[in-house]
């Protein structure tokens, strides 16, 4: 039933109607039920649902870093308002309102529908400011990946004011900005709740040892548990998510700090310039001289040389890239030169004993070998096509490798496993230090060849050496 009545307003009732009787197109009638609609409806929900002021903010800034779920996103927001901007805006200061936040906005697009460039400039109370921002920036990525995807540029955070740069781009990066700049505790809190049991009980375990937990990857252990030397390759790709060769010595720098002190490897990694000087807690020597040649083949298999100086506590590993370009160097003239590799490693050792400063020279020759032993076998497999290794192919490769490092040596295959004897070697041990240098470098050339070949998989046994003192070496590989 419709009554009738005749009421009087002021100015300043008419200007507060203003924007009711423009949406409504005029219609005072029309204007006057929404406002006393909302009206209603506000009290009601002031009554039924209302929050301390202070309860709020501290359910906000909980908020800090976590996305909101994508149904629940939809819900707050119309997927569907991405067609019309001004829409969207009248939608978002028309929530602003309902809540009462008192947020001053300014939108800047490039287009109307589906923009290419937009700049949001927000003022208000600090924890709601944010959280608005978030959630307008989830709004925007989210909803732009099937068109033009829109990645955060930046994101400006200064007192009460936060400024937002979205700009086209991939769909990859437009993501990744997400998680960079609102969602850094996403991926941690959807792991926590996945596996609570799990999480509570690594959290009991380095509260209860004060952080003297270690915690890594199942490959780097078993490298421990078989005598080898733990390298943690796999622990700085999983957190990577690309191969080591392909990280930029600073990037992998800032991630062997990440990932070593995370796993309580270590106690502090800290990088100076090119210069990494590793803090450590192990009263052990061995334990420590294992950890610093962990960490020179780490680097290594990065592509870069570094040495090493330790102290009782410390390790301070310094780039050494001219011994790295003079390696680089020597196994590209192997490759086109009919040079031995003693030949090579005469040119290389006077090389080292002219850097007065390099303490640990079996180490550079530790890389050389390795990489001489892999630059060969790539070598072997391009010219005969191969990309699966087996013991058997692997036996006629180190036959020819062999014929290069003038060895006579003899195999017995049998099963999975594969006996490797050296009867006579050119450069068998005769007290003479270089000699020694050469035999330990060519060792490190098998260990080279066999990694090429099988990675960690192989398990080598050394037998026998002629530097202990027997006629020939002997050495067993077993894959699985």
């Amino acid at each position: 039933m419709a009554v009738l009545r005749h009421i009087s307003l002021d100015d300043e009732h008419v200007q507060k109607m203003i924007p009711y009787l423009e949406k409504h197109g005029g219609n005072l009638c029309a204007a006057i039920r929404e406002i006393i609609n909302r009206d209603v409806l506000h009290s009601l929900h002031q009554k039924s649902s209302a929050i301390d002021t202070s309860l709020l903010n501290w359910m906000l800034k909980e908020m800090e870093d976590i996305l909101v779920p994508d149904k629940v996103l939809d819900e707050i927001i119309d997927p569907g308002l991405m067609t019309s901007m001004s829409k969207f805006e009248r939608s978002v200061r028309q929530k602003l309102e309902e809540l009462e936040w008192d947020i001053e906005m300014v939108f800047k697009y490039d287009s109307e529908t589906y923009p290419s460039e937009i700049l949001i400039e927000m003022r208000g109370s600090r924890q709601q400011t944010k959280f608005l921002a978030s959630l307008l920036s989830q709004y925007f990525v989210k909803n732009s990946l099937h068109y033009s995807p829109l990645e955060i540029k930046y994101v400006v955070n200064i007192n009460s004011c936060i400024k937002i740069g979205f700009f086209r781009s991939n769909k990859k990066d437009a993501q990744l900005s997400l998680i960079t700049f609102f969602g850094g505790l996403n991926e941690i809190i959807t792991a926590i709740k996945s596996r609570p049991d799990f999480w509570r009980d690594i959290i009991h375990r380095h509260l209860s040892s004060n952080y003297n937990m270690v915690t890594v990857h199942r490959n780097y252990l078993e490298d421990i548990f078989t005598d080898k030397i733990p390298v943690g390759e796999i622990m700085i790709e999983t957190r990577a998510k690309k191969p080591l060769q392909d990280i930029p010595l600073r990037e992998f720098l800032v991630l062997m700090k990440e990932v070593y002190e995370a796993a309580r490897v270590v106690d502090r990694v800290e990088i100076d310039n090119e210069t990494v000087i590793v803090s450590h807690y192990y009263r052990n020597k061995n334990a420590a001289e294992r950890l610093k040649n962990s960490l020179i083949l780490l680097l290594e298999s990065n592509g870069h040389l570094y040495d090493a100086k330790t102290t009782a506590n410390m390790i301070v590993l310094r780039h050494r890239p001219e011994v790295g370009m003079k390696i680089n160097e020597m196994v590209e003239h192997m490759k086109t030169s009919n040079s031995t590799v003693d030949q090579e490693l005469m040119v290389f050792m006077t090389f080292l004993e002219g850097l007065r400063d390099l303490p640990d020279i079996p180490m550079s020759l530790t890389v050389l070998g390795r990489r001489i032993g892999k630059s060969l076998l790539q070598e072997y497999e391009k010219e005969n096509s191969i990309k699966n290794w087996d013991l058997v192919n692997f036996k006629k490769a180190m036959e020819n490798i062999d014929s290069r490092l003038h060895r006579v040596s003899e195999w017995k295959l049998e099963d999975r496993h594969l006996l490797y004897t050296i009867q006579q070697c050119s450069i068998a041990e005769t007290g003479n230090t270089f000699d020694r240098y050469i035999c330990y470098t060519i060792r490190e050339v098998f260990k080279g060849v066999l990694e090429q070949a099988f990675g960690n998989k192989a398990e080598l046994k050394i037998n026998k050496l002629i530097s202990r003192g027997d006629s020939f070496c002997e050495v067993s590989i077993k894959i699985p």
